[in-house]
């Protein structure tokens, strides 16, 4: 693992695990916030789902910005934006407090595209074709930082509220210093990256190619859904059952934890057995960690249950990313923020409908939903074929 020695690839790693950190506090404090703003589980489901897309749908705008000019202003950027407009909601009363953090969210935007293509292209280009494997690591950062984001949060909000986060947020000068500073000595992506490396294999010209894509598409619509159901409604489900900040705080945590270390063993084994194995075994599996949590209610099992769900449900991440930079011709940063942006909008959009029905059904059965989604997408994967290799 010589690459975490990288400077560069460290730089945008951490810069990863900032962003995500921050992200990270989402679903802790919008709970946290949902008393006194008197929010419902649909309202909740919408104000998440607006928060995730402000940034998803700006990261296409974004990633052609990093390809046309170069990724150093637009990740540094990004990062200090997001710690900015973060803190400016912590400190905001009443329902202004939910409009900066939506607007910190597209600093995440412009991040994640510039930070994903420099983090591929160091695997691709300078550690042995390990693409996968560097995508993954930058991944893991970036959910580490969504790990230790809300079970920090969470015993900071019981103790101090919410502008006891202003610690977490101060931290994203520093890191948005460092990066520009590496980002400097930047690699651009060579020509051939921009044209995909695909050897006359696959023309998404043919009928039949189209038709995999939109398949593709969907694996990838309904494993961010699963992804971020649990997310968002593991601590709204922990807190109606009575527990405090701190347990569910530290609940999510475990999840986000788990997902990261899948991300990162996903990533190694899907270079060395394969990508469309890899993903239909983690997405099959999967379903049934969720399953037994929509059955046992609160138990300490959760704490085991949680990271084997994340970790299961994480492990396909960084495989359909480094899939669509490659099959995607428009430049490796836009086909970056498309790919990411489609990820983050679908897992908005079924938080929005997720949310809807815990409101009309309980989150039990948002839960057998999420388990029913990712066996969808695993046999989905199975209709792939050289699609992913």
């Amino acid at each position: 693992m010589s690459f975490l020695l990288d400077k560069l690839f460290s730089s945008v790693a951490w810069g990863h695990f900032m962003v995500d950190i921050l992200n990270g506090q989402r679903a802790v404090l919008l709970t946290f916030l949902s008393v006194p703003l008197g929010l419902t589980n649909a309202a909740l489901g919408a104000v998440s789902t607006f928060y995730v897309i402000a940034g998803a749908l700006t990261q296409p705008i974004f990633g052609f910005l990093a390809d046309r000019f170069g990724p150093r202003w637009v990740a540094a950027g990004g990062v200090l934006w997001m710690g900015l407009f973060f803190s400016l909601g912590l400190i905001t009363p009443g329902l202004a407090a939910l409009f900066f953090l939506m607007i910190a969210s597209i600093g995440s935007a412009a991040f994640h595209p510039a930070g994903t293509m420099q983090a591929t292209l160091r695997g691709r280009t300078f550690f042995s074709g390990r693409e996968t494997t560097t995508a993954a690591y930058f991944f893991f950062f970036g959910q580490a930082g969504a790990f230790f984001g809300p079970m920090l949060g969470g015993p900071v909000l019981d103790r101090y509220g919410t502008v006891g986060l202003i610690g977490l947020t101060m931290f994203s000068l520093p890191v948005s210093v460092n990066l520009e500073h590496q980002l400097r000595y930047a690699v651009k992506q060579p020509p051939i990256i921009r044209s995909a490396e695909s050897g006359g294999k696959f023309h998404l010209g043919s009928p039949a190619n189209t038709v995999l894509l939109g398949v593709f598409f969907l694996v990838a619509f309904f494993q961010a859904w699963a992804q971020q159901n649990m997310v968002t409604f593991i601590p709204k489900y922990l807190s109606d059952l009575g527990m405090s900040p701190s347990t569910y705080g530290i609940a999510a945590a475990f999840f986000m934890g788990g997902t990261a270390i899948g991300n990162a063993i996903g990533g190694n084994l899907a270079d060395k057995f394969g990508k469309r194995r890899i993903m239909f075994l983690s997405l099959f599996l999967a379903a049934i960690p969720l399953l037994v949590v929509s059955a046992i209610g609160w138990s300490p099992w959760l704490f085991v249950l949680l990271p084997l769900a994340g970790a299961l449900t994480g492990a396909p991440h960084s495989i359909i990313v480094v899939v669509a930079q490659r099959w995607i011709r428009i430049g490796m940063a836009l086909a970056s923020g498309v790919i990411l942006g489609f990820l983050f909008t679908s897992g908005a959009i079924g938080t929005l409908i997720s949310g809807y029905l815990a409101d009309i059904l309980g989150f039990p059965m948002v839960f057998r939903l999420t388990a029913l989604l990712a066996l969808l997408a695993a046999f989905l994967t199975l209709l792939l074929n050289k699609f992913t290799e």
